[in-house]
């Protein structure tokens, strides 16, 4: 999904993501960002993105999609802690 393309999802329900934060400056996951950036995960690339990402139907298929991809998350995003949100709460800065 496409950070534009929120409009199309269902209010009625609740959206799961992963996201994480940059550990520190210029993470090398995400060259030139502040420490303490929010991310998205994008699910196909399994990289940061402030632009594309997937979305999970419940907090325990997002956890376990985590669980299943955190060997190449770690890899793919090191030193960064992702985690399981709610979109609605990412997306107003709560999470």
């Amino acid at each position: 999904m496409h950070r534009h393309e929120i409009d199309r999802l269902d209010r009625r329900q609740a959206y799961w993501v992963a996201a994480v934060v940059s550990p520190k400056r210029d993470w090398p996951a995400a060259p030139g960002c502040r420490r303490g950036a929010r991310f998205l995960v994008n699910a196909r690339s399994l990289s940061a993105s402030r632009e594309e990402f997937d979305t999970f139907d419940s907090q325990l298929s997002c956890l376990e999609w985590i669980m299943a991809k955190r060997a190449d998350l770690h890899r793919a995003l090191p030193g960064g802690a992702v985690r399981a949100v709610r979109l609605d709460r990412w997306l107003l800065g709560l999470e």
